[in-house]
């Protein structure tokens, strides 16, 4: 497994050894101890797993307490995964960085608590699985504008597409107004 820093203090970039052939392919996804000596020591206590069709745009999201780390993946299509540092005391704060998760990379990233995260489905369709070290806190969930401009996330959209976003997304706060951590 490597696991690579980011751009973003405390994301990792992690890319799992897949063992394939004729048959198919096997890939180590968690393994305490490889994760631990890279650093990322948590306790998960959540799995999710979300489908989305193409264009669709979840994010950014964050909670204000309760917070959570996630390991996320893809298992079937790809996403542009994005992160924005929230977090006052970070030599990245206020900075944003995309990626790209796919079922044929097997790339996974690990987001720590203090930043909002969001996936922009590339593919016709995808399934996106998240670990999550935080139980899922509706009333202190909170949405970052996906396209708020002093963030400069260049979502990869084809011109004239416009994301599809739930009512909540499409209501994100401002990065100038949204909470932040110490």
């Amino acid at each position: 497994m490597k696991f690579t820093k980011t751009p973003i203090a405390d994301v990792v970039l992690i890319e799992p050894q897949v063992f394939g052939d004729a048959r198919g392919f096997f890939v180590e996804t968690w393994q305490e101890e490889k994760f631990k000596a890279a650093g990322i020591d948590v306790k998960y206590v959540q799995d999710n797993h979300s489908r989305s069709s193409q264009w669709t745009l979840r994010g950014l999201h964050l909670q204000v307490q309760q917070t959570q780390g996630k390991l996320v993946r893809v298992s079937l299509g790809s996403v542009f995964d994005v992160v924005v540092d929230l977090r006052r005391s970070s030599p990245s704060y206020g900075a944003s960085w995309g990626v790209e998760l796919s079922a044929e990379n097997h790339r996974m990233l690990w987001v720590p608590p203090g930043l909002a995260h969001g996936i922009l489905i590339t593919s016709e369709s995808a399934d996106f699985l998240y670990k999550c070290t935080g139980f899922y806190s509706p009333e202190h969930e909170r949405t970052l504008a996906w396209d708020d401009a002093t963030l400069c996330i260049r979502w990869p959209l084809p011109a004239g597409v416009a994301p599809k976003l739930s009512a909540k997304d499409a209501r994100g706060a401002s990065f100038a107004e949204i909470e932040k951590f110490a």
